[in-house]
């Protein structure tokens, strides 16, 4: 589609000139001879561009560039003047005009600065646009869950996205979403606009954290051969998230205490202060009190942390939202698989809600999502289910022992259970341990007492 271009000018022969030379150049044109009549325009239409004079005989330009971005603030305006008003120009431009053009016009200058022009929105808009996909999915009704438990974390999470809160504790297990709820933290704020910098505490070694948190000069250390700015420098109006903070090193606490409590901190090999604006999101799926209790978290760090706090409760405790979790699962996968969402079924359903879900909704979801590459059906059955959910496909355990032979020895019998529950899981000890109804501390006592060897240590 053209552009379509609005010129707005009070002389006849100038308007005329404006509109042939701009439709042979394929632009839609639209006249104007006044400032009420353009801002009318405005109203009707949509205009890609003004191309606006300053001299009206009813609205000064100034007045009608006022107008025209309280009505479409996206809008490119581009002023005609003459060279005596260049002056007003520039304050047009200070008020948003995208540039000015001096007359008479010079039609090949004219050409360029309206190609410039429109590339400008378009590129604007696009990023308007990848913003928006970008944060879509990190918003609060983003989250699922109906449950009480669920919609008491969201009113919380709203509140203190809202608030003047710099600094924010959440907590619970791994798999329940707290990068999610940060995130939509984040871009629920007014800080939306401003960066998002993200980085897992126990994804590096301490020298490198916390370079990459707080910068480095240059010479700081053998490699740094350039100045480097940190996450918390390039986070200025926005948001930090500190993703797994209780395994955060102990000298490293200490200075993240003094960023929280004084919003300044110091490159590595730095000598002066650096002043920042910055909110801090911090999770953990560990206990921080009984961390600190043991010594391996600062105390005064927690206590900074935790004065607002919110907690997501693990998914076996609002099994409610489990069917709702299950069918967006579904949803999503059918997407990006392009194949059609089958209906969960009744006695599926029934099993996933009872199932206890130690890996939350992160296990739920790669639950789903495996379901989703092996089902062929309408319909999600039990038998599309893993083998630790849908209990009775999985394989049962037979012996080759029988009670009418003479002879059994029952640690024999208890032997072969076990080495065939581990071949059955492929040394699985958690699996094993679940198709024996033993714990996993149980079936390793047994898996070490008759050798069996052929284990690991995997868990789901």
């Amino acid at each position: 589609m053209a552009p379509r271009i609005l010129v707005v000018d009070d002389e006849k022969l100038i308007r005329w000139s404006l509109e042939q030379t701009l439709r042979k150049a394929g632009y839609e044109v639209e006249t104007a001879e006044t400032g009420t009549a353009a801002v009318g325009v405005l109203r009707r239409e949509a205009p890609d561009l003004v191309l606006l004079d300053l001299k009206l005989p009813d609205i000064d330009g100034i007045q009608v560039l006022r107008q025209l971005k309280e009505g479409q603030p996206d809008i490119q305006v581009v002023i005609m003047t003459a060279y005596a008003d260049v002056p007003t120009a520039v304050e047009a431009m200070r008020l948003g005009a995208y540039d000015y053009i001096a007359k008479p016009i010079d039609f090949e200058n004219l050409a360029v600065t309206l190609r410039n022009a429109l590339e400008t929105r378009h590129l604007r808009q696009k990023v308007e646009f990848l913003k928006e996909k970008h944060a879509y999915p990190f918003h609060f009704d983003r989250i699922i869950g109906e449950s009480p438990a669920v919609r008491n974390v969201i009113g919380l999470a709203r509140k203190v996205s809202a608030s003047g809160a710099t600094t924010i504790l959440i907590q619970g297990e791994s798999g329940t979403g707290k990068d999610l709820l940060a995130k939509a933290v984040h871009y629920e704020s007014a800080r939306a606009d401003e960066p998002l910098m993200e980085i897992t505490c126990t994804a590096m070694p301490e020298t490198l954290l916390e370079s990459e948190l707080f910068g480095h000069e240059r010479g700081a250390f053998t490699d740094a051969r350039v100045q480097k700015r940190g996450l918390i420098e390039m986070a200025h109006g926005g948001t930090v998230f500190l993703d797994e903070i209780g395994d955060m090193a102990p000298a490293l606490q200490a200075k993240l205490l003094r960023v929280l409590e004084e919003r300044r901190f110091r490159r590595v090999g730095g000598i002066k202060d650096i002043d920042v604006d910055i909110r801090v999101v911090a999770a953990s799926n560990k206990d921080l009190r009984t961390a600190v209790d043991q010594g391996a978290f600062r105390k005064d760090l927690y206590y900074r942390l935790q004065v607002m706090t919110i907690t997501i409760p693990p998914l076996r405790e609002h099994p409610e939202d489990i069917p709702l979790l299950a069918r967006h699962f579904l949803e999503h996968f059918g997407v990006e698989f392009k194949k059609p969402a089958p209906q969960l079924r009744a006695d599926a359903e029934r099993l996933l809600v009872q199932y206890q879900w130690p890996g939350n909704v992160r296990e739920l979801r790669n639950v789903i999502e495996r379901s989703m590459i092996l089902v062929d059906d309408a319909e999600l059955a039990p038998a599309d289910l893993p083998p630790e959910i849908a209990g009775h496909g999985v394989p049962q355990v037979t012996s080759r022992f029988r009670l009418t032979l003479p002879g059994i020895v029952l640690e024999d019998v208890e032997k072969d259970f076990v080495r065939q529950a581990l071949e059955l899981t492929h040394g699985n000890q958690t699996r094993a341990a679940r198709l024996l109804g033993l714990t996993r501390d149980e079936l390793r006592y047994r898996a070490k007492k008759f050798a069996l060897n052929h284990t690991t240590d995997d868990t789901d």
